[in-house]
């Protein structure tokens, strides 16, 4: 099967970048150098990804990964890139869990080394459920596993989300909060309808997605609950798997303060996404794979906590995918990768999943 070219991330050149990072890397371990840089097929849409080995006396060589703020010439997906941020949290799930977190080596906040704040970590060994081709589709190796071997992955990965949740101190990722009144959850809907805001600004914007957030406030929930540290981009593709076993929890650039069920709508939605793409091709897909009420039930025998007001969660993580969907097709159109079509809402590619929870008949 084919598939559509890869859309454009950047404008820098990998070469020069290395080079770049070389020099930098003279000031933190004189006499080492940045060797075997490649960057991975799975580079992110927002921040970028550079892997490389350090060749040094001192320590032997060491691999390691850059996470580079986005290329703010290339069309960006979030209009901020808070690397200290991610950086910073990091080091705090590192202190205060048990997760794999991969061991942060460096920060640099002057964007005059690389053209943007990066932060240098230790490269991670294993492997990651693909998005392309999706996880759930013929020929992943996760789809060619056996259930038993899904089963231990999918519960490993909910107590991911357990462990952060239950062992990270009240007050400690206070550095994440989002000013303004009213509740976590709040704060944290409000900051991504001006996400919205600044996706659509002089461009069309979205009839569904604007329907989406009026629905969130119709059915708000009636307490909230208490607030945690919530990794923000909780899915099963941003973990390296040794094994089935996860053996690095990565991409923290969505970490924000807010109720447990921000991270468990984010898992339930995100499988069902590439599950519903495999669907929709004509494939089984995993069916049996990281459902609903498996999740909760895992999540809820773990914690103690029964998660609640799914519905209203779960729809709230297809309506953040969608308009990160649509800051990415607009991009395409930027990159005259894509033409725009008649009505916006043709860019979301779960536009009939998101239709259907809104009508309340997709669960």
């Amino acid at each position: 099967m084919t598939t559509a070219p890869r859309p454009r991330t950047t404008t820098r050149d990998p070469e020069a970048l290395t080079r770049r990072l070389t020099a930098w890397l003279e000031t933190r371990l004189p006499g080492a150098r940045a060797i075997g840089a490649t960057v991975p097929d799975s580079n992110g849409m927002s921040s970028e990804t550079l892997l490389f080995d350090i060749d040094h006396p001192r320590p032997p060589v060491r691999s390691c990964v850059l996470r580079l703020a986005a290329d703010p010439t290339a069309y960006t997906v979030f209009p901020r890139y808070d690397m200290a941020g991610q950086y910073r949290t990091m080091r705090l799930v590192a202190e205060h869990t048990d997760l794999p977190v991969p061991r942060t080596f460096w920060l640099e906040e002057d964007p005059a080394h690389l053209g943007a704040p990066f932060f240098v970590m230790a490269r991670a060994a294993g492997r990651v459920p693909p998005d392309v081709m999706p996880y759930t589709y013929e020929g992943s190796w996760l789809h060619a596993a056996t259930d038993a071997e899904r089963e231990h992955l999918e519960a490993a990965s909910v107590s991911v989300l357990a462990r952060l949740h239950d062992q990270v101190p009240s007050g400690a990722a206070d550095f994440l909060a989002t000013p303004g009144p009213g509740s976590a959850l709040h704060r944290h809907v409000e900051a991504q309808h001006a996400y919205y805001a600044w996706v659509v600004q002089g461009r069309p914007r979205s009839p569904l997605i604007e329907r989406g957030f009026r629905w969130l406030a119709d059915h708000w929930p009636s307490d909230p609950g208490e607030t945690v540290l919530t990794w923000g981009d909780a899915r099963i593709g941003n973990i390296v798997y040794d094994g089935f076993t996860p053996a690095a929890v990565l991409d923290w650039e969505m970490a924000a303060l807010g109720p447990r069920e921000l991270d468990l709508g984010w898992m339930v939605y995100l499988h069902r996404f590439f599950q519903d793409l495999a669907v929709a091709g004509g494939r089984r897909g995993l069916p049996t794979f990281l459902r609903r009420d498996s999740i909760e039930g895992r999540y809820a025998r773990l914690t103690g906590h029964s998660p609640r007001d799914m519905e209203f969660h779960t729809l709230y993580a297809a309506l953040r995918h969608a308009v990160v969907m649509l800051r990415v097709a607009y991009r395409r159109i930027h990159f005259g990768e894509a033409v725009a079509p008649d009505e916006p809402d043709a860019l979301i590619l779960h536009r009939d999943t998101l239709e259907a929870m809104l009508a309340g008949r997709y669960w």
